[in-house]
């Protein structure tokens, strides 16, 4: 090139680098940018060999591509393809070799700097005669740099056609030529890695596609109901997508249900439960409203779905059916708290009423709470009531759930509201209640009415003390009576006509009890032939006046399998206070239903303490 020295020969030099570049930018690829450099080098500049190392993300440089005018008989360069040279040794022989501008020129003489790990050939060329001739162990270097200053790679020139090292010309453009190398570099690495993060793009949103795909199918054909609240904005709460067996569950369309939220569907009971759920792992059972004005026993679960830059999206709800099982338990409880005959509540139950209508304190603490009728907000049948709070358990569970199944053989209702009372689920056991500990849980001072015995007044009307008055005499004149019944001629007609009459007489005596006490007033089947009354807020005259009524209801003559029965009935009324024990109640009703026993000359007990007769059931 520097044998020509006319102006013509430098233009057309400049057309053949300006070709050469355009080559450069016009690679598709960084392979193909790397391929266009060494043969633009070769071809462009006069030069018989290039070599282009290149930094690895590791920093050490490897040969990525070579190019010859005419292979040699010995292979050529192309055997340096792969070969890695470490950094700090290229570092090295930059620093050691000749500055021409942005150039590196290192002579043959200066060979010791070439370290072992640099990769290099040496050609076949003819050994210089004049200083300026070119010497096939001399390299020219040409290193590339991004627009940041760090070193991309080198260009590694070897054998000019010329024979004579470069002159101020070739050098120039040599420059120019590494200068346009390094940023095609750059654009070639630079579209590498777009199209590596479009390519990462592209297979994210097919795994997100095919992850949203199978939330999809997964949400929407799910067996059991699925929803997804809103956590953030204006509609936070509403729902915002539900499936088809969420939608079939409850009845109602899915557009409806979008305008709607859980609070605007669960029950008033339930509002409190449903507030203090969880959003995180959070779960509930508690009832949601269908469209026929029904409710549906469910179990909400609760997840919430969050993005790794946005924190929580929205909160995923599994909603599932739980009515059957919640039928079951309500059964299982009405079952365990109830005789499977006559359908009343039985002895167990009977003392846990009983037991949460008492306290430990002995009445004459509580004597200044007047207790009032049934149904008054200050007493008694409130007493109970206040047992059947909903926060206590009860309250909240709907006829449906029942069916039929609470009502006794002969149709009247054997339980709960009829009675007063509700399942004893939540409740505390009998033997614990009366404790002093007791006195201040759900029935504490606060709200506990305390049962008192009322005043026996005498034929001239003072009033009689008994071992459980205290003086001076509290002027309460109703308390909680406890009518003990025990059928009188009942084991003839089990002996005579057998067990299933028998047991169809026990079902009718228990209709006719239960329909002739007060709303608010248990009946309950204690055992065999007895039944037992809780009356309260009721006087002494009240109590009398009422066991006349249950006398009244029993001995007309009732028609078993076509045949006419008549059973009588003994009665004691009892009294139960503050203080005194479930035992020590229930044996001053049955002492009381005794004497009466005695004075009809009815069933006596026999020599250990046990009454004659036999006892059903």
């Amino acid at each position: 090139m520097e044998a020509e020295s006319e102006p013509y020969v430098r233009l057309a030099t400049l057309r053949t680098l300006h070709r050469v570049v355009a080559d450069l930018n016009a690679a598709r690829s960084l392979a193909g940018t790397l391929q266009a450099v060494v043969e633009g080098a070769v071809h462009g500049l006069g030069f018989d060999a290039a070599a282009v190392s290149l930094v690895r993300p590791d920093g050490d440089l490897v040969v990525a591509a070579v190019w010859e005018l005419e292979e040699s008989a010995m292979g050529g360069p192309s055997v340096l393809l792969g070969q890695v040279g470490s950094r700090e040794s290229w570092d090295r022989l930059l620093g050691v070799s000749d500055h021409w501008g942005t150039l590196r020129f290192l002579p043959y003489d200066r060979g010791w700097a070439v370290a072992s790990d640099i990769p290099r050939w040496i050609g076949d060329g003819a050994m210089p005669v004049y200083a300026n001739d070119w010497h096939p162990a001399d390299g020219l270097l040409a290193p590339m740099y991004s627009a940041g200053g760090d070193l991309l790679g080198v260009l590694s020139v070897d054998r000019p056609r010329s024979g004579k090292r470069p002159g101020a010309w070739t050098r120039e453009a040599l420059e120019m030529f590494s200068l346009q190398a390094s940023i095609a570099i750059g654009n070639a690495r630079l579209r590498a890695e777009m199209q590596r993060a479009l390519a990462r793009l592209e297979k994210e949103q097919q795994a997100l596609r095919a992850s949203e795909e199978s939330f999809r199918q997964a949400f929407e054909y799910a067996p059991s109901g699925m929803a997804i609240t809103e956590l953030h904005g204006a509609g936070r709460g509403q729902l915002t997508r539900v499936n088809d067996a969420l939608c079939r569950l409850l009845g109602r369309p899915r557009a409806v249900l979008r305008q709607q939220s859980f609070a605007d569907l669960v029950h008033p009971d339930d509002r409190t439960l449903l507030e203090r759920t969880s959003a995180e792992s959070g779960r509930a059972e508690l009832r949601l409203s269908r469209r026929d004005g029904g409710y549906q026993w469910v179990c909400l679960r609760n997840s919430i779905v969050a993005d790794a830059a946005e924190g929580p999206s929205f909160l995923l709800t599994h909603v599932e059916d739980i009515e059957d099982r919640k039928r079951h338990e309500l059964q299982l409880a009405h079952r365990a708290s109830h005789d499977a005959l006559t359908g009343l509540p039985n002895g167990a139950e009977l003392k846990a009423r009983l037991g949460r209508r008492l306290c430990a304190l002995p009445q004459a603490v509580g004597a200044g709470h007047q207790a009032g009728p049934p149904g008054d907000s200050g007493h008694g049948g409130a007493g109970y009531a206040a047992a059947l709070r909903p926060e206590d358990g009860f309250g909240g569970y709907p006829e449906h759930l029942f069916g039929d199944s609470h009502r006794a053989p002969g149709g009247y209702e054997g339980a709960d509201p009829a009675h007063g009372y509700g399942l004893p689920e939540g409740y505390p056991a009998a033997a614990s209640v009366g404790a002093p500990d007791g006195v201040n849980g759900a029935n504490g001072y606060g709200d506990h009415v305390h049962a008192v015995v009322p005043p026996d007044h005498g034929p001239g009307g003072e009033i009689r003390t008994g071992p459980f008055r205290s003086s001076p005499p509290p002027v309460v004149e109703k308390g909680l009576a406890v009518l003990f019944c025990d059928l009188d001629g009942f084991k003839s007609i089990n002996d005579r006509f057998g067990h299933n009459a028998g047991d169809a007489v026990l079902v009718e005596v228990a209709r006719r009890l239960s329909g002739a006490v007060r709303d608010g007033d248990t009946v309950a089947r204690f055992g065999g032939d007895e039944f037992v009354v809780l009356a309260d807020g009721i006087g002494r005259d009240e109590a009398k006046d009422l066991a006349h009524r249950l006398r009244n209801a029993i001995i007309p003559p009732m028609r078993i399998d076509g045949r006419a029965m008549r059973v009588g009935v003994s009665l004691g009324i009892g009294w139960a206070g503050c203080g005194m024990s479930i035992e020590e109640v229930l044996h001053t009703a049955d002492e009381r239903m005794y004497d009466e026993k005695r004075a009809r000359g009815g069933a006596v007990r026999g020599a250990r303490g046990e009454r004659s007769h036999r006892r059903a059931g």
